[in-house]
């Protein structure tokens, strides 16, 4: 039996589990396979094995990140997906994120428990942090910006790739438990 969680782990796709570099796209320009970064299929089923809630919050299309997490038998270990195409919005929109804690049946009372992880200081960092959502910055690519344009896109964590994030989620559930919240 898992044990009870408090932290709530949302996760972006694209360079912060999947390698974006890797997508191959149909004619349509719906995602059909793509790698995963080393170490981010470890980092989603270990953190589902030890008792974790997670969500995917990504921009993209709903029927592209299917093919992609079923294919790499990800899928499932995810509570719940949200994507931009049946949200209507994009991150940082406060839409996504908010679409995201409703299908757990949290409110904004619960936003000091989530935490963020996502490659783009602007979507998921800028998005994160408006909400008072914990924000990790996993800076494995260089394909977005490393350095944050203005106070709005700082981290309150960052990581250089998903194996780092193990660690961090434990820490993370310990204050939490601890009843140390704000994280930073």
């Amino acid at each position: 039996m898992k044990s009870e969680r408090k932290l709530i782990i949302f996760l972006d796709s694209g360079d912060t589990i999947i390698d974006e570099s890797t997508e191959i796209r149909d004619e349509e320009g719906i995602v059909v396979t793509a790698e995963v970064i080393p170490g981010a299929d470890v980092m989603v089923k270990t953190l589902y094995e030890r008792g974790y809630t997670l969500a995917l919050v990504a921009d993209g299309d709903a029927q592209s990140f299917k093919n992609m997490y079923k294919r790499l038998g990800l899928y499932d270990y995810f509570t719940t997906m949200i994507y931009s195409e049946t949200i209507k919005a994009v991150k940082p929109s406060p839409r996504m994120f908010r679409a995201a804690a409703g299908a757990l049946e949290l409110n904004e009372a619960d936003f000091g428990r989530i935490v963020m992880v996502g490659n783009n200081l602007s979507r998921d960092v800028k998005g994160a942090n408006a909400l008072g959502i914990v924000s990790v910055f996993q800076s494995w690519t260089t394909r977005y910006p490393h350095e944050p344009a203005d106070e709005s896109e700082i981290p309150m964590y960052t990581i250089r790739d998903p194996l780092e994030f193990l660690e961090l989620a434990e820490q993370l559930e310990e204050r939490l438990r601890a009843g140390n919240v704000p994280f930073y």
